[in-house]
């Protein structure tokens, strides 16, 4: 279990539209200058645009690898601890972040497609 950091890369680099934004701690993910995540190498942690009820969800469910980020615009996001989640639910999520901030058009002419076996 768990998610490295060059699995991390290949689920972003298979999303449409992502630019990755390097700053001094952290890279900051958006598509069409909307923010969906961010990733912090040094704590092995992502956060993670959701719905306040997912955030929520996630939190109560499994508060060792999810915890409350911040709310904003109606979004609740959370950080992932990355060595608690397996690649599968991560990309799921991945994905539900990147289709929130999305144009509509986009997000439908790319729809989920797990990568499959890793």
């Amino acid at each position: 279990m768990g998610v490295s950091a060059n699995a991390l890369q290949a689920m972003i680099d298979g999303l449409a539209d992502v630019r990755s934004e390097s700053v001094r701690d952290y890279t900051a993910f958006s598509v069409h200058g909307t923010r969906f995540g961010y990733h912090w190498p040094r704590t092995a942690t992502v956060g993670l645009k959701q719905t306040l009820s997912e955030q929520a969800a996630l939190v109560a469910e499994r508060p060792e690898v999810f915890e409350v980020q911040f709310t904003a615009g109606g979004f609740g996001w959370v950080v992932v601890h990355l060595e608690g989640i397996d690649a599968d639910e991560f990309e799921e999520l991945l994905y539900e972040a990147w289709r929130l901030s999305a144009p509509g058009e986009l997000a439908e002419a790319h729809p989920f497609t797990p990568a499959g076996p890793r």
